[in-house]
């Protein structure tokens, strides 16, 4: 090897052993490619686990299940979590064309969760004032972390599954820097209840 050819690789080695040293501070300059950006939101049971859904429920008991949200979008973001209540009639969101359901919020969740990070709440809920009469089942009051909402829901007789359903679910919703308020953010799980007395 002559000395041109060893000015050539000892060059070409500097410049490789340059871009690795740097490739940190690179990395703040040039965007990489990364993977899927998204929210997750999720329902536990009582254990912590996707078991054990309270299903056939009654006035005067307590009702525990787990409300989590977990943050893969790349940097940190606000969400809010409204807990809705609703009976088979009423309206779920459109997931298709990304809208929340127009049923009013009962309760909320306001939570920052940083990238690759999750959070979650107890959501301890009961009923009182809950009537029958005919093949109808009345929920006057629905109870969330001990702060009572007034429903005034009711339910016809579902002779196909036998039971009065009624459904407890929740949205996501996520803040907006550019419209300075949350967004629905197409996200929401739910849990069926049977009324039984």
């Amino acid at each position: 090897m002559n000395l041109e050819e060893y000015r050539t690789v000892f060059v070409v080695s500097g410049l490789i052993l340059c871009l690795v040293a740097s490739a940190p501070t690179l990395s703040l300059y040039v965007p990489f490619p990364s993977g899927e950006r998204f929210s997750e939101l999720w329902v536990l049971g009582p254990g912590h686990m996707a078991e054990d859904y309270p299903f056939n429920v009654s006035a005067g008991e307590s009702y525990l299940v787990y409300v989590g949200v977990g943050n893969h979008l790349g940097s940190s973001a606000y969400y809010v979590a409204y807990v809705k209540f609703r009976n088979q009639t009423g309206t779920l969101p459109n997931a298709t064309a990304g809208t929340p359901s127009p049923l009013p919020s009962l309760y909320e969740y306001r939570v920052f969760v940083e990238d690759g990070e999750t959070w979650e709440g107890a959501l301890r809920f009961s009923f009182s004032g809950f009537s029958f009469f005919e093949n109808q089942c009345l929920v006057e009051d629905f109870v969330v972390n001990d702060v009572a909402f007034n429903v005034g829901a009711v339910a016809s007789w579902d002779e196909e599954n036998n039971g009065f359903y009624y459904q407890v679910f929740i949205e996501l919703w996520i803040y907006s820097v550019e419209s300075d308020s949350f967004q629905y953010h197409n996200r929401f799980v739910s849990i069926w209840l049977n009324m039984t007395g």
